[in-house]
């Protein structure tokens, strides 16, 4: 199932809940949001986000654009927080994520809020990786390791799998810009989108060899030859098939 986006489509606006968080940020951090990085790591967590599986991915640029067009509407003067605390109004996005947090954190994951991380899952019928949508319930095993039961986004409760933790859950890839095809590296592990006849999947592959060509204005022309990690099979394919594992890219920054 193609559940991540394949390429670079044209930017349609935020969805309703990001700009909720977004002004939650404005509001709180001023002008730091502007800040190239805090925009960087704001674009990651919103791309991760199930309500954007199926969109076309946010552009850190994109963030920027629309903190500045709304500072200077003034969203985040003082007169605008007076009248907020004469009217309460508690969102969607505030009732279910009382502290954002500033996405402006250390390098890696491990300091990011939980509340902002999104999951993927290895589906013990096919061997491919899906978006979790929800953690339904957990279970001990005998042997010690835990298992959860999840759902999968763009699936409904008939699809609902009991998956180890340990080996089959992780923090969702994240699919890449042209121009961050420098931080595909020989030796990465990625997911790859494999296409077949009878069917198309994600599935973990390695890079073998890398092919860097001058981007035209299709975008990165690189070549990628990877070998999946499930049937050993080689492939060359452009950077809109792959996505990174998070602590790939926190190295590279």
């Amino acid at each position: 199932m193609d559940l991540r986006p394949r390429q670079r489509q044209s930017f349609s606006g935020f969805t309703k809940s990001e700009v909720q968080r977004m002004e939650h940020l404005l509001n709180e951090f001023k002008e730091q949001c502007l800040e190239k990085e805090f925009c960087k790591k704001l674009a990651r967590v919103l791309n991760r986000s199930s309500g954007r599986a199926g969109k076309p991915a946010v552009n850190w640029n994109e963030v920027r654009s629309w903190f500045q067009k709304n500072l200077q509407n003034g969203l985040s003067k003082e007169s605008s927080c007076n009248e907020a605390k004469e009217t309460p109004v508690v969102t969607e996005a505030n009732a279910r994520n009382k502290k954002i947090g500033n996405p402006k954190m250390a390098e890696g994951e491990k300091n990011e809020d939980l509340s902002m991380l999104e999951f993927e899952a290895k589906s013990l019928k096919d061997g491919a990786w899906y978006d979790v949508d929800t953690f339904l319930s957990h279970r001990f095993l005998s042997s010690g390791d835990i298992e959860v039961h999840v759902r999968y986004v763009g699936f409904g409760a008939e699809e609902d799998e009991w998956i180890n933790i340990r080996d089959s859950v992780r923090v969702r890839s994240v699919a890449l810009e042209h121009s961050e095809c420098r931080k595909v590296k020989v030796g990465d592990l990625v997911v790859c989108f494999q296409e077949r006849q009878d069917q198309a999947r994600y599935y973990d592959a390695h890079v073998i060899e890398v092919q860097r060509r001058w981007h035209d204005v299709r975008g990165c022309r690189c070549l990628f030859l990877i070998r999946y990690d499930h049937d050993n099979s080689e492939e060359k394919v452009r950077l809109r098939r792959l996505c990174c594992r998070p602590d790939i890219l926190a190295k590279s920054e």
